[in-house]
């Protein structure tokens, strides 16, 4: 299997995340400290800030780390939505607007802000109810070699659908990647 092709900036909304080999994109309490130094493929970030038009996330994500220069390292700048059921108690900030509509109204406004480049889904939750609308483009997982065990899962449905997808950086759409890791010590 080769590696993925760099990211293309298509007008895309593109749900992107690094996750642990568990299946978590955040630790407990949204805890991201795990993913230090877990990028080590030159120009990644790079990629992404030129491919990015816009971002998408959810509240409690942006009230665990309300600062739009977070984003990709303060390398990204440019319009930043927060979807949220309560924008009147959201701490107005510069570069960011908060929405309280239906999730296919806040893609549509991500993409007009897009301006033709991607509308990056940094957020779990809103990630899954685009998916299960079949408003996801593409998902862009970066696995990471650690196992959480707890945290903020990428995709939690209990009692729903599977969702069949297809492979984008193989021969085989319906192949399975196959990952071999070993313990670390100490």
């Amino acid at each position: 299997m080769r590696d993925t092709e760099p990211q293309t900036a298509g007008g895309k909304v593109l749900w992107h995340f690094t996750m642990s080999l568990d299946g978590f994109v955040a630790g407990p309490e949204h805890a991201m400290d795990w993913m230090t130094d877990m990028t080590n493929r030159d120009g990644l970030i790079d990629e992404y800030v030129g491919t990015t038009g816009a971002v998408l996330g959810g509240r409690v994500g942006w009230d665990m780390f309300p600062d739009p220069r977070m984003t990709y390292g303060g390398a990204w700048q440019g319009p930043l939505f927060v979807l949220t059921h309560h924008p009147e108690d959201a701490q107005p900030t510069e570069g960011v607007t908060f929405l309280d509509c239906d999730v296919a109204e806040a893609v549509r406004i991500g993409l007009e802000a897009a301006a033709g480049k991607n509308l990056e889904v940094l957020s779990p939750s809103i990630g899954s109810q685009l998916l299960e609308r079949g408003l996801i483009d593409e998902i862009d997982l970066h696995v990471a070699p650690i196992l959480l065990g707890d945290g903020i899962r990428l995709h939690h449905a209990p009692g729903g659908t599977p969702i069949r997808l297809s492979l984008v950086n193989g021969d085989d759409p319906t192949a399975e990647v196959n990952l071999r890791y070993r313990p670390v010590a100490g």
